[in-house]
């Protein structure tokens, strides 16, 4: 794919983007009680392993901007403006200054082989096209490079599953929120060998260590299910 093939913003994705927008001012609030319930050292446990040059994608109002290391040369793309400007302040809070733009992650307006690693946390649920994304993220990074995720994802438990994909149109309509995705599903095909996979909350809850795949030199995954 080339840079700047998905030029054209895509109807589903401008509502994305509206959602966002509108959904700015109180997302720290709101996304911080599902943090500690469900998400808790999430966050952490992605960026202590991001290294070299690295991509976040959907770096929203820059929650994990203070989790990376100081030698790490981030990158950062968002879809909603609202969203970055938070990312913006709390990053000048820190007295870090990140290279934080919009961006949709359909689409990177990055050469191929760009950076070390790419980093996902709880994105991949609500950008329109989880699979075009994840394909971007292959062709941005560099031989070896990793990415590094933190997800909801489908329970494989069958009580769980059920409500969620009762859930699920609803939150698709007002959040813009997929709650019956697993990128698991599809990494694989997308360029990446999985190396790591840790579960947690009935299975929802799900961390991720892929790498770039060589296609000579294939990776079997290690899963912890909890």
């Amino acid at each position: 794919m080339s840079v700047g093939s998905h030029a054209s913003v895509g109807s589903e994705t401008a509502r994305v983007r509206r959602i966002w927008d509108r959904q700015a001012r109180g997302y720290d609030r709101r996304i911080s009680l599902f943090e500690r319930v469900l998400f808790e050292g999430g966050r952490e446990w992605v960026c202590s392993q991001a290294g070299g040059q690295a991509l976040e994608l959907a770096v929203g109002t820059g929650r994990n901007l203070a989790h990376y290391r100081a030698e790490v040369e981030l990158t950062g793309i968002e879809l909603s403006p609202a969203m970055l400007e938070i990312a913006r302040r709390r990053a000048e809070d820190l007295g870090i200054s990140p290279d934080l733009r919009v961006g949709d992650a359909e689409a990177l307006p990055f050469p191929n082989e760009s950076f070390d690693c790419v980093v996902i946390t709880l994105a991949l649920c609500s950008i329109p096209d989880d699979r075009r994304a994840a394909r971007e993220a292959c062709r941005v990074l560099r031989s070896d490079g990793r990415l590094l995720m933190l997800e909801h994802v489908r329970s494989p438990a069958r009580g769980v599953r059920l409500v969620q994909r009762l859930l699920n149109p609803l939150s698709v309509r007002f959040e813009g929120d997929h709650l019956t995705r697993d990128p698991l599903d599809y990494l694989g095909t997308e360029g990446f060998e999985i190396e790591r996979v840790e579960r947690s909350k009935w299975g929802i809850v799900q961390r991720i260590v892929a790498r770039k795949a060589d296609r000579d030199q294939p990776h079997g995954a290690e899963v912890e299910p909890q």
